[in-house]
């Protein structure tokens, strides 16, 4: 059963005044990103001269991508300490959406293999269960809202009103600390070869891994 987790008033407010200056401004106060990644392609006629580096055609590949909202740090403790770490990310959602406004969501043309799961090809959203050195990546089969509509019960907008009977895996991420403070939130690709590679998570002075394989 669906447990249905109000914005606080002041969430709601903050929102809209929040939107109001996107209006004015005429720029998002959490601009949209997105990381992709291809897998599996193998390249072909390397050095002949396709305006590519290193020349050739990289055929065969299949698709992953991360889109996300990308909030800045401003000047905030992001994520804070002792009892009340992690919570100044909730603003009222029972979990964090690792990014901002619509959904981050999670896009594969191939299964992967992730920790004691896998994620079958398909469209997900990502959601990261913060607790003081102990980070759980998260991917759910609830679908984004596309724009704020609190009468749309069968999609998500953030992580407001998740729940993790959706939920296709969990699995730890490695924590790293960074030694320069990154403004803006950010999802990468790192570390990939042929059918492997990490999602990588940094924001301020905390990157968090997940390492994944191709294939069941």
């Amino acid at each position: 059963m669906r447990v249905n987790v109000m914005w606080p008033c002041v969430a709601i407010a903050g929102a809209l005044v929040a939107c109001a200056l996107v209006s004015a401004q005429g720029r998002p106060l959490s601009p949209r990103g997105s990381a992709a990644a291809q897998v599996g392609g193998t390249w072909t006629n390397v050095g002949k001269q396709t305006f590519v580096v290193g020349g050739g055609t990289y055929e065969g590949g299949k698709w992953i991508e991360i889109t996300f909202g990308r909030p800045l740090k401003r000047g905030r403790d992001i994520f804070g300490s002792g009892a009340n770490y992690g919570k100044a990310t909730l603003i009222g959602a029972p979990i964090w959406r690792a990014g901002a406004d619509v959904s981050t969501q999670l896009e594969t043309e191939v299964p992967l293999k992730i920790g004691a799961g896998t994620v079958p090809p398909g469209k997900y959203t990502l959601f990261v269960d913060l607790k003081a050195n102990d980070w759980t990546f998260v991917v759910s089969r609830w679908p984004a809202q596309k724009t704020y509509d609190p009468n749309n019960n069968t999609e998500l907008w953030g992580s407001y009103n998740y729940t993790p009977d959706k939920d296709v895996l969990r699995t730890k991420m490695k924590l790293e600390p960074q030694p320069h403070s990154h403004e803006q939130l950010a999802w990468e690709f790192v570390d990939m070869t042929k059918n492997a590679g990490t999602i990588a998570l940094t924001w301020d002075k905390t990157t968090a891994l997940v390492p994944f394989t191709v294939g069941g």
